[in-house]
């Protein structure tokens, strides 16, 4: 089951480490700028799985396991290490522990789901807060190799907070459907 977009996935998972040693010393600027050119690497990556699984018809339930995991574990780790520097600080931390409620919940969510074989598939409103938090971790990670410039770390907490908007948002969604089934 080692098709390309499977190892375009376990990459982005296997990069997560890397991503992390780059951005651990908050004032070192080139790791911060290699860090950014990593994760719009991996957020490539994560499009171009997708893509080829469906455009070559190599769909697998490998990929469908892992390309959820492989993004909440990239947004877990940016997160814990914004925050961990400072990147992420005062009322910025809710909007981040948000985030990473949210992705928790719904994991548990969708797999007690799983087991009663309901399927909850992913929302437009669901694509859009992706796109908004990987926009808002991308611009933060800038923000740190590029201090001299206040822009993309302001964009990257307005941007962090219309995520966590659309966060709940989708997380009610998922739990109103979830609510359904359980007795």
């Amino acid at each position: 089951m080692l098709t390309l977009p499977n190892i375009l996935t376990l990459s982005r998972i296997l990069a997560v480490p890397l991503l992390v040693w780059l951005m651990w010393w908050p004032g070192w600027p080139t790791g911060y700028g290699f860090a950014f050119a990593l994760y719009c690497l991996m957020g490539i990556t994560d499009y171009f799985d997708g893509y080829l699984a469906r455009s070559s018809g190599t769909v697998s339930k490998l990929g469908i396991f892992l390309d959820p995991i492989a993004d909440k574990i990239m947004v877990a780790a940016v997160i814990l290490i914004l925050v961990h520097n400072r990147d992420i600080h005062g009322w910025h931390v809710i909007a981040a522990l948000v985030i990473l409620l949210r992705e928790i919940a719904v994991s548990g969510l969708r797999e007690f789901l799983a087991g009663l074989k309901v399927s909850v598939p992913v929302s437009q409103l669901a694509k859009w807060k992706t796109t908004l938090q990987l926009v808002a971790l991308g611009a933060l990670v800038l923000a740190g190799a590029t201090p001299a410039w206040p822009l993309p770390h302001e964009v990257g907490l307005v941007a962090l907070w219309g995520a966590a908007a659309l966060t709940l948002l989708t997380g009610w969604d998922y739990l109103r459907v979830g609510l359904k089934h359980m007795d």
